[in-house]
């Protein structure tokens, strides 16, 4: 079995492991202090065909050679992964690394001591929050939900430790052509007479009604693509991960794995042909909004839209993600802090007792508010 690569730093002053200190580009001891530098290392490419990427230095693979699984030895790895067995998150752990529970969904899993090969990651966003600011990050986002229920609160308060996760990404490049057909709608008035009843008397008065003329439309949009993202994980779910965005993809650096130190990386489990499919998606309601706007009108019909896509590269990344999971009432919510710009969302449970409580006080107003009424309103 191929060698797994070991993402482990001993302290040259006492031998403990060295751990990748957010914000910074420093290996830090947690033990005695000791800190040694990243030093900076160079974009990396696949090989001879790979293209300069749009955003930085970094190369990227050609997307046929990657959905023909045929790039370079050189792309891919053979690393130590551990999958969840409750959401089925590959959990990749180097070194000494092990957990108890997953990031994902606090479910108990085991390390595996088996292998697989995966495409490298070609760049990293290092955590720039440390596990302090995100966790005080999301107390106050908790703090600010109406209904949450008390325990939520007092787990979150207690100070429990979020887990640091470089969660995985496809980045998507492509120019792309796009022939349409449809029709531009352009508004125009007619004046009519309706009649209409005031104070029990019919009185006849003009309006105005929109109507719209169509005219036939076909034309040409061209749109070049640049890192359009899409989540590579189906323990994430999708809707929490976007909301997380944006994300300052300038500053992605060449994968090194120090920025790993002390924290946990998970595995793609979404194929790049399926991640393409997402961004092709994406690209194609961008594409859907170039061609309204070259119809032009007031109101635009689109029949058809043909798009060739060329130039095409992709990206595998990893992004930082503060993740706390909680267990209420026999079902798992998930809390996610952008490790690099702070942003909070999360799944939320709702106390019961507190909306009863609260649709009580609301009757209990109403009634109070009638009974002043009918007592004082007509006078008495």
């Amino acid at each position: 079995m191929a060698v797994t690569e070991e993402h482990r730093y001993p302290c040259k002053q006492c031998g403990a492991d060295l751990r990748f200190s957010p914000g910074q580009t420093v290996l830090k001891c947690e033990h005695c202090g000791f800190q040694q530098t990243i030093e900076a290392e160079a974009a990396s490419g696949a090989g001879p065909w790979d293209k300069p990427a749009k955003t930085k230095a970094f190369l990227e693979h050609p997307l046929a050679k990657g959905l023909s699984n045929d790039l370079p030895a050189t792309a891919s790895a053979e690393v130590r992964a551990t999958k969840c067995p409750n959401c089925g998150a590959n959990v990749e752990f180097g070194g000494a690394s092990h957990a108890t529970e997953c990031p994902f969904c606090a479910g108990p899993i085991v390390i595996d001591t088996g292998a697989e090969r995966k495409i490298k990651p070609q760049a990293v966003i290092p955590f720039a929050l440390d596990e302090k600011s995100a966790h005080k990050a999301m107390v106050a986002w908790l703090g600010r939900l109406w209904f949450a229920p008390n325990r939520l609160l007092e787990f979150t308060r207690a100070g429990r430790a979020m887990t640091g996760v470089y969660v995985p990404y496809w980045t998507f490049d492509a120019d792309t052509q796009s022939q349409y057909t449809g029709a531009k709608g352009v508004h125009y008035y007619e004046t009519r007479s309706v009649t209409v009843n005031v104070n029990g008397k019919n009185e006849t008065r003009q309006e105005q009604v929109q109507k719209t003329r169509w005219y036939p439309a076909s034309g040409a949009v061209a749109r070049d693509f640049d890192d359009v993202m899409a989540i590579a994980t189906t323990a994430l779910p999708v809707n929490l991960g976007e909301r997380l965005e944006p994300w300052d993809l300038s500053q992605l650096q060449p994968y090194k794995p120090d920025y790993l130190a002390g924290f946990q990386a998970e595995g793609y489990t979404v194929a790049l042909a399926d991640g393409n499919s997402t961004a092709k998606q994406k690209m194609a309601d961008v594409i859907v909004q170039d061609v309204r706007h070259d119809i032009g009108g007031d109101v635009q019909r689109i029949d058809t839209v043909a798009t060739s896509y060329s130039d095409e590269t992709f990206k595998h990344i990893l992004l930082p993600i503060w993740i706390a999971a909680y267990k209420y009432n026999a079902k798992t919510y998930r809390f996610l802090v952008n490790g690099q710009t702070g942003e909070v969302q999360g799944e939320r449970p709702y106390s019961v007792w507190k909306i009863t409580f609260a649709a009580l006080g609301v009757a209990v107003l109403a009634a109070v508010a009638y009974v002043l009424i009918q007592k004082y309103g007509n006078g008495g």
